[in-house]
């Protein structure tokens, strides 16, 4: 028979009593509680791993076609930005003007997922077309690289409404997301032969087992590999 539990928001406020002296922050709280479930012997409970939709090249083609027919050139900038530096959305719509380094041909993510900060290449032959959006941003009065006409950043839903509709309009069977897009650009420089020792650095992609041993290559080595193979892009 199974012993009757205390109610978990009566046994947070249980611990919480005994925890509020130490005031204890989020990375500790993760550490005690990944602690305590090894002295519980608690597993956590996997999911199958399934593989993500990738945009096939000739879908990508497609749609990019519909992308430039529309003459939008805020969104042209913008999936051109998510295609060439696989930053994830929520990085995307937080790139500050101050950001880009057009002299490296590299934007700053500054806390991206993990709170971590870090550095994407974009090709050389695309900053001349950033720089101009930056600067017709600039003479706006915009802080962010991608904002509304009412000077407030894009939103995540913001986003992904607008790349939802070029897919619609390419007749493309599936939506293509921001995250579809990334998914593109690091499947792509794999077929290339760029190990993912250099993706991993400027990908921002959580640590992994098999990696650890490359987490300290430098964003030179990567973006090297980067741009002797990018201007093979399809779009």
């Amino acid at each position: 028979m199974t012993a009757l539990r205390t109610p978990a928001r009566t046994k947070a406020r249980q611990l919480a009593k005994h925890l509020r002296p130490e005031r204890p922050d989020y990375d500790y709280l993760k550490q005690v509680f990944r602690h305590l479930r090894t002295e519980l012997g608690i597993e956590i409970p996997r999911g199958p791993k399934r593989l993500p939709y990738v945009p096939t090249e000739e879908e990508i083609r497609r749609y990019y076609e519909v992308v430039w027919r529309a003459r939008r050139t805020g969104d042209v900038i913008m999936i051109k930005t998510l295609l060439y530096t696989g930053v994830r959305v929520s990085e995307l719509v937080g790139i500050r003007l101050d950001d880009v380094d057009f002299d490296r041909c590299q934007i700053r993510i500054n806390r991206g997922k993990g709170d971590k900060d870090r550095v994407v290449p974009f090709p050389p032959a695309f900053k001349e077309a950033l720089a101009l959006h930056a600067n017709a941003m600039r003479a706006k009065g915009a802080t962010h690289l991608f904002e509304s006409s009412w000077k407030k950043p894009y939103s995540d839903r913001g986003v992904r409404k607008i790349l939802a509709g070029y897919a619609t309009a390419a007749g493309l069977a599936r939506p293509v997301s921001p995250h579809q897009l990334r998914h593109f650009l690091f499947t792509w420089l794999k077929k290339q032969g760029i190990d993912d020792a250099l993706i991993q650095p400027y990908s921002g992609h959580a640590k992994r087992e098999s990696l650890e041993v490359y987490s300290r290559l430098a964003i030179g080595d990567a973006q090297r590999q980067y741009d002797q193979v990018i201007g093979k892009f399809p779009v």
